[in-house]
């Protein structure tokens, strides 16, 4: 049985292939190949978003809330961040890091603690129950993203891992 890898020319083309096509006939003065790449990756993207997002939802959170979750679990245990530490690893605005938190406290996945150097300052950290439901969640989340992949050999795979890595260094991302 063939490997989801294992693929043919004919079965290869997709809608990028089409458009890109479409452009070649209408502006062949211009070099639509660019598409093939960006456009795939765009669509890709979406379609992972929402794989992603069912995931998070299975466990009651939403994105942004998986992300706060998620950055405090990754510090190591008891270890809290200030609101401003979590906007710069969220990659969020302060505004939207107050009601993601405001949200968990809510939900008792949070808690706002005083700094022990600032008195004005206040830090966020997991409760109990929330390291209990980012430990269920993240998971869920990389078997989940596990089976995203699999429709990539490993030789296709560390080579996507590498292209993309540049990209990404390239647009300071």
């Amino acid at each position: 049985m063939p490997q989801k890898h294992d693929r043919t020319p004919s079965d290869d083309r997709d809608m990028a292939d089409h458009v890109v096509e479409q452009w070649r006939a209408e502006r062949p003065d211009l070099d639509p190949s660019p598409f093939l790449v960006i456009g795939r990756m765009h669509r890709v993207a979406n379609a992972l978003t929402a794989e992603l997002v069912s995931i998070y939802a299975e466990f009651g959170l939403g994105e942004g809330e998986f992300d706060v979750l998620a950055t405090l679990r990754r510090q190591g245990s008891d270890f809290a961040l200030t609101p401003s530490d979590l906007s710069e690893q969220t990659v969020v605005t302060s505004g939207a890091v107050t009601k993601r938190v405001d949200r968990l406290v809510a939900r008792g996945y949070v808690e706002r603690r005083p700094s022990g150097t600032d008195g004005r300052s206040r830090l966020v950290a997991l409760t109990p129950a929330g390291r209990k439901l980012i430990d269920r969640a993240f998971t869920a989340h990389m078997a989940n993203e596990a089976r995203l992949l699999e429709a990539l050999s490993p030789t296709e795979r560390a080579g996507l891992e590498r292209g993309l890595r540049v990209l990404a260094q390239s647009l300071g991302v």
